[in-house]
């Protein structure tokens, strides 16, 4: 999700507002050509090679694709196509691309996916998008459905034995823990951000801390936040902890205390980012270019910060203690960084902004 361009604060309130109306299309393997449901959503077929994921390192709701995508062993699937850190009010850029451009899309910007389908579209271009490679036109934006579908469709698609990250059986409580997860931490920390008002900062702070504790509790009793091995619910949870430190406790202000001073947290994001698709798809240095630079109205200078040291990500931890494990036996394990996706500050101690 490209993060706030525009004002979107409640002019009463001074509190910050999401903008959650996004292209609803889906991929799907109950469909072999596209159809449109009575409620407009169209179903495209997930076919092998049709689609391209377009990310941002910096980006949480895309970073949650990113990491999926590698799970689901889809790498070969789907491709991927990263803008970089920055972006303007006209959208994300391929600028780490040779000659600016997405080397398969062959387009400079975002923006060119969006008006290619929408030629009058005037809402936020934003990542993770998916986009139809033949027509060069985007299918959807909404970051939700689009990682459920990752999940959910295209087995003919993935490797044997991938894990279940939506099991039925946990389904709606997943869903439960998602909902509170959102609006309190992983939008929680951007209400802190951009509040307008005091009053609107503190309340968003104390609601953000409140889950924060929540979780910290919960994690201190078992392993992952729902059921014995990981779900979608813990890769929500975890895309916001690895921002935590080097982001949102200084630049969104949400300062009572760092992740790393939260045993059970710290354990859980230091297991996370030791797994494959995790920590081999995280990039501190674009994070806070992109949250520093593009911030101006919270960060006037763009000057970006050398720290914090982040090396603890990569330090032992005990959450075995507690039972379960990532994944089920006989799990599928994701391949190594395909060629050409590999983070371009890829040390996770890395503090210079390069």
């Amino acid at each position: 999700m490209s993060d706030w361009t525009g004002d979107p604060k409640n002019a009463s309130t001074g509190e910050f507002v999401r903008d959650t109306n996004y292209i609803s299309d889906r991929i799907s393997s109950s469909v072999t050509e596209a159809t449109t449901l009575d409620n407009g959503t169209t179903l495209w077929p997930f076919e092998a090679g049709r689609y391209r994921l377009i990310a941002a390192r910096a980006c949480p709701w895309a970073h949650r694709a990113v990491i999926v995508r590698r799970l689901m062993g889809l790498e070969n699937a789907i491709s991927l196509g990263l803008a970089g850190p920055t972006h303007d009010v006209r959208s994300w850029r391929f600028d780490l691309d040779p000659d600016g451009l997405d080397p398969v899309l062959k387009i400079p910007r975002l923006h060119d996916a969006f008006l290619a389908r929408f030629p009058d579209y005037s809402r936020g271009i934003t990542v993770p998008s998916l986009v139809d490679v033949p027509s060069g036109r985007i299918l959807t934006n909404d970051y939700r459905a689009l990682v459920r579908d990752f999940i959910t469709q295209g087995e003919d698609l993935k490797p044997e034995n991938t894990p279940d990250l939506y099991p039925a059986a946990l389904a709606a409580e997943i869903d439960e823990v998602n909902d509170y997860i959102f609006d309190t931490i992983n939008n929680g920390v951007y209400r802190c951000g951009f509040a307008g008002e005091q009053s609107a900062y503190e309340e968003a702070y104390h609601q953000m801390w409140e889950a924060l504790d929540w979780a910290e509790e919960r994690l201190g009793h078992q392993r992952y936040l729902v059921g014995d091995h990981l779900t979608e619910a813990d890769i929500r949870l975890w895309v916001t902890l690895i921002r935590f430190d080097p982001v949102y406790y200084s630049h969104f202000k949400c300062s009572r205390n760092t992740i790393a001073e939260m045993p059970h947290l710290r354990g859980f994001t230091q297991e996370l980012f030791q797994l494959p698709g995790f920590g081999d798809t995280t990039d501190f240095t674009e994070i806070k270019q992109h949250y520093f630079i593009v911030h101006k109205e919270i960060n006037p200078t763009q000057v970006v910060p050398v720290g914090p040291d982040m090396a603890w990500v990569a330090e032992p931890h005990d959450r075995e203690c507690f039972g379960g494990s990532p994944f089920a036996e006989g799990a599928y394990s994701p391949v190594p960084v395909l060629p050409g996706e590999e983070v371009k500050n890829p040390e996770p101690f890395q503090t210079v902004a390069a």
